[in-house]
């Protein structure tokens, strides 16, 4: 027998076994393959779990306190990071001393590097207090400067001189969590107003559909403008918080629940649906068991679409004031700070926060576009 032979007979079963893989494995499995060759929303998952890490081990990452003022040092602008001094001596990783200058014929101040004086960067080192997750006091920090005097700027400060990368990274817990548990309150109502206006119908699903196309009728940015200016600005900001989340959910859940109910109303008269009825199964094991989760691909496509748009939603509402309000921080909150032109051009490093934002948006939108093309039965 030939070597061509032999080697024909050695890839004939590797690739049938591959070929049977693919008929014997299960949705999500094959869900999976189809996303791999999905290369940008493969980048884009990398971003979101970065993102959401950031939001995790924010006390950790960000060098100092975001609520801290430093009277001193009002708009400093970002500062570069540095690794040869001057003359040419490496130095490791370093930032320049900060030179207040003031225009005497504007009065405004402003900062320049001091070539003079080298801060060196060291990593964990102590810094300001925080609670870890909430509970665990430390004072560890990532990175931070020699000397308790002297500071890093990455991204700059605000008009307090507050540090921006750590209210920037503080803000992404607030943000970030925002669109997970909106979308969470969303889902379980749309989910359940769907299947029950699906499975029922009749009656019940004339109301449901008729207070879906009631909500959707309505433009979105008055009916969230309205929902939030109904609350009072002296409540609790932690209050406010969970009620933005609430008010984004009740706008939110109309398309979920239109799917599931068009689903519902398919599905529900097909073999496996008649065979669990007549075995004696209850409703509600129906939905569960066998009607939700045979759309578990399409579910899990939507949560990555609808997120963005609840981010959005808590971004507008704070950035016109109607919102979450100070002293949280969420990257709405921190854009009302570059709500008019002067304090772009003073400080246009305040528009930061909006980049963070877009490309949040933009990951979280290629990472659902290529779940819904992995969860399409009919891609190959």
């Amino acid at each position: 027998m030939s070597e061509q032979t032999l080697s024909n007979t050695a890839v004939e079963p590797a690739v049938e076994v591959k070929e049977n893989s693919s008929y014997t494995a299960k949705p999500l499995t094959l869900m999976w393959w189809r996303f791999k060759k999905h290369k940008l929303a493969l980048w884009s998952l990398g971003v979101i779990i970065v993102l959401y890490l950031v939001a995790a081990f924010a006390g950790f990452l960000a060098p100092y306190d975001p609520f801290k003022h430093n009277r001193l040092h009002p708009f400093v602008p970002p500062q570069s990071i540095h690794f040869f001094s001057e003359d040419g001596t490496f130095q490791g990783p370093f930032v320049y001393g900060l030179k207040r200058q003031r225009d005497p014929n504007t009065a405004r101040l402003s900062f320049e590097e001091d070539t003079s004086k080298i801060n060196r960067i060291r990593f964990f080192v102590e810094g300001d207090k925080y609670n870890f997750w909430g509970f665990i006091p430390t004072k560890l920090h990532l990175f931070g400067v020699e000397g308790k005097r002297n500071r890093i700027y990455i991204l700059g400060t605000d008009k307090l001189g507050r540090d921006l990368f750590s209210r920037l990274v503080y803000g992404a817990r607030v943000t970030l969590s925002v669109g997970l548990i909106g979308v969470f309150f969303s889902f379980v109502i749309g989910i359940t107003l769907g299947s029950l206006a699906g499975l029922i119908g009749g009656t019940v699903d004339t109301i449901i559909q008729r207070m879906a196309e009631l909500v959707r009728s309505i433009p979105t940015i008055p009916l969230w403008l309205g929902l939030a200016a109904a609350l009072p600005v002296n409540w609790d900001p932690i209050l406010v918080y969970l009620l933005i989340t609430v008010i984004l959910a009740l706008i939110g859940w109309t398309n979920l629940a239109r799917v599931v109910r068009g689903h519902f109303m398919t599905i529900r008269n097909q073999d496996f649906v008649l065979a669990a009825r007549l075995s004696g199964a209850t409703k509600t094991r129906i939905v569960t068991r066998h009607m939700l989760p045979s759309m578990t691909s399409y579910v899990i496509a939507a949560i990555s679409l609808a997120i963005p748009e609840m981010i959005l939603g808590e971004t507008a509402l704070s950035f016109l004031g109607l919102g979450l309000r100070p002293p949280v921080i969420s990257w709405g909150v921190l854009l009302q700070d570059a709500q008019n032109l002067r304090s772009i051009a003073l400080a246009p490093w305040l528009l930061i926060p909006g980049v963070a934002i877009v490309v949040t948006i933009l990951a979280f939108n290629f990472l659902g576009d290529g779940l819904r093309d992995a969860a399409d039965p009919y891609q190959k």
